[in-house]
Parts: structure tokens; C-alpha cells; sequence
């Protein structure tokens, strides 16, 4: 099925993998972009946030090597728009996989979400 969707995604995530796997065999054609390479602008993230209906918090990476780095502390005592920079500024630190869809976003992988994102198509 041809469709106009993005994933963001990290070779070295499994849950990426997954995702990947998903839409192959349900026969989603997405554009794939490595997110470490070229993460995602602010502007990008404050879109996609919002259009995602979930807390820029919710789209950190917490089991991560840049997340652990920052500290717990520090990233609790943020504002939203300091980790949206600090989203902006390091893919490792943005929850994997993103994927856009025209106006929706999903932020990780779960397999009913993305049944429900495609099955209009």
C-alpha cells in the first residue's frame, strides 16, 4: 500500500526492527529516517507532540544511554520547551520508533495502535 508515512528509527533498536517488520508485512511503504543521524527539529517535535496527544515526557527514551547521562533530577526539573531542545539535540533521547501518518503520530510500538493508525487504508 502506498501511503505517505514517515518512521524515524535507530538500526540499533529492536522495537524499531519490529515496527519495521510490522509495516512490511502488512505492506506499508514507509520513509525511513535515521533518527540519530537527523533528529527531529523543535518545530518538528512541538508539531508532532501535539498532533501525538501525549506529553513531550512520554516521548524520552528513559531506558537510555542519553537519557541516564542527563539524570533523572535534571530531567524532572525541566521545562517541556528545554526537552524539546534537548529532544532536538540528541535521537538517542527521543522514544523509538516515531511514526507519522499526515496528522497522527505514534510514539514506540504497539501493534494495535498501528492496526488501528492503518486500518482506514
Amino acid at each position: 500500500m502506498k501511503t505517505d508515512v514517515l518512521m524515524l528509527s535507530y538500526s540499533g533498536c529492536g522495537t524499531c526492527k519490529k515496527a519495521l517488520q510490522w509495516l512490511e508485512q502488512h505492506g506499508v511503504d514507509a520513509r525511513v529516517r535515521p533518527i540519530v543521524e537527523q533528529p527531529p527539529t523543535p518545530a518538528e517535535l512541538a508539531k508532532w507532540i501535539s498532533q501525538s496527544g501525549v506529553s513531550v515526557r512520554k516521548w524520552l527514551n528513559t531506558s537510555g544511554q542519553s537519557y541516564r547521562a542527563l539524570g533523572k533530577e535534571k530531567v524532572d526539573a525541566a521545562s517541556d520547551s528545554q526537552l524539546v531542545e534537548w529532544l532536538a539535540a540528541d535521537g538517542k533521547l527521543v522514544k523509538r520508533p516515531v511514526l507519522v501518518r499526515g496528522s497522527r503520530v505514534l510514539v514506540g510500538f504497539k501493534p494495535e495502535a498501528y492496526e488501528e493508525l492503518f486500518a482506514s487504508s
